[in-house]
């Protein structure tokens, strides 16, 4: 690699150095978005400097080497984070593009040519401010998850809002990203709408997701509804993961008892940002129309005797094994209780011989049985 020994490049490492060192200090106030902000002028100098430079192919490498002989105890300027700097940069400047071809197609016609490049322009610095300021609150970590994973600008934004707005780990935001929860998220077949005030109606369609991904679930073929229901149960930290931000677990098997009769429900959640009771009924076959009429009366029952006053209107939502979606609809349609339904997708089926070395509880416990009876015998 031949060593960069121009003027230029010198007087530019020094404002380099000089900007780090004012980041620093800042940093004590205010920690990820002013590393960020460094790193996003950074990442706009390397793209301008390497446009109109002749550094050659190693500038990177040797940008590198001089900020860590700067800064020996600073992780941020190895050859990796360099690159992903540069990278980062690159691939949301993609929008101020596509900003400019959205702008461009709605005003054209409207305006005179100077009118339409004064309006593009303007609505393009406003929309990428915007971008930037959400991206500067996210972790370096999350953000380069993000464009290393996301395929487009859309699908970024989506996780970049969404770690704002739950505040997620970057574990769980990979998970969300590899299980596609942004093409997932927000769109079982509901009548919300029509039975829920609008606010309460979006966010109540935003807990919703078709499929909803049981992968982490191991299952034999011809798996019934109750082993479904065990196997989420077992499995609750994971199935909470997948249901989403807010759901707090009340119950497996919930009893009500309505009129004299005992009634149970599946599983019973708490939604802590809608405020409302939330059922989850489970069915290991095809959705049939029957299945909303029951959905609609535990909805009903809970309202009836275990919403509080204050609680908001329970929403019943059904994940089934798969479902018609016109079926879907025409049944929801005459139904005055929120419901939303949706289907499950299980990779990994076992085969029906299957069986875990590890002995099951019911065997465990008939284990305890006969060696109580023995005792007894014994005696």
């Amino acid at each position: 690699m031949n060593k960069i020994i121009s003027s230029e490049y010198k007087e530019w490492l020094s404002q380099i150095k000089q900007k780090f060192q004012s980041s620093q200090i800042k940093a004590s106030i205010q920690v990820n978005s002013t590393l960020l902000e460094f790193y996003w002028n950074l990442g706009n100098e390397i793209v301008e400097k390497q446009k109109n430079s002749t550094w050659g192919s190693g500038f990177l490498q040797q940008l590198s080497n001089d900020l860590i002989a700067e800064f020996p105890d600073v992780k941020g300027f190895s050859y990796t984070n360099i690159k992903n700097i540069r990278q980062w940069f690159l691939f949301w400047q993609q929008l101020v593009g596509e900003l400019k071809t959205i702008k461009s197609q709605q005003v054209v016609g409207e305006s005179s040519i100077e009118n339409t490049k004064q309006l593009v322009s303007q609505f393009d610095e406003e929309k990428s401010q915007q971008v930037v300021a959400q991206i500067l609150m996210i972790p370096w970590g999350h953000n380069i998850a993000i464009i290393q994973k996301c395929k487009t600008i859309e699908e970024a934004l989506y996780y970049v809002q969404n770690t704002i707005k739950n505040g997620i780990s970057r574990n769980v935001l990979i998970h969300q990203i590899e299980t596609n929860l942004y093409g997932r998220d927000g769109k079982a077949i509901t009548n919300f709408e029509a039975t829920l005030p609008p606010f309460q109606s979006d966010l109540a369609k935003e807990i919703t997701k078709d499929p909803y991904n049981f992968d982490f679930l191991s299952l034999t073929k011809g798996y019934l509804e109750k082993e479904l229901e065990n196997a989420l149960t077992e499995n609750i930290t994971k199935f909470l993961l997948e249901l989403g931000s807010g759901f707090a677990f009340v119950g497996r098997q919930y009893k009500l008892i309505v009129g004299g009769d005992e009634f149970r429900i599946d599983l019973l959640f708490y939604h802590i940002k809608l405020k409302c009771y939330v059922v989850v009924e489970l069915k290991a076959t095809e959705f049939k129309p029957e299945f909303a009429g029951k959905l609609s009366f535990y909805t009903s029952a809970v309202d009836g005797e275990i919403k509080d006053k204050n609680d908001n209107p329970t929403i019943g939502i059904l994940i089934c094994k798969s479902k018609n979606d016109l079926v879907v609809e025409y049944a929801l349609k005459d139904i005055n209780k929120p419901l939303g339904i949706s289907q499950y997708e299980l990779t990994e089926i076992l085969p029906k011989e299957y069986k875990s070395s590890l002995p099951s509880i019911e065997e465990i416990e008939a284990q305890f049985e006969n060696e109580d009876l023995k005792a007894v015998d014994d005696e």
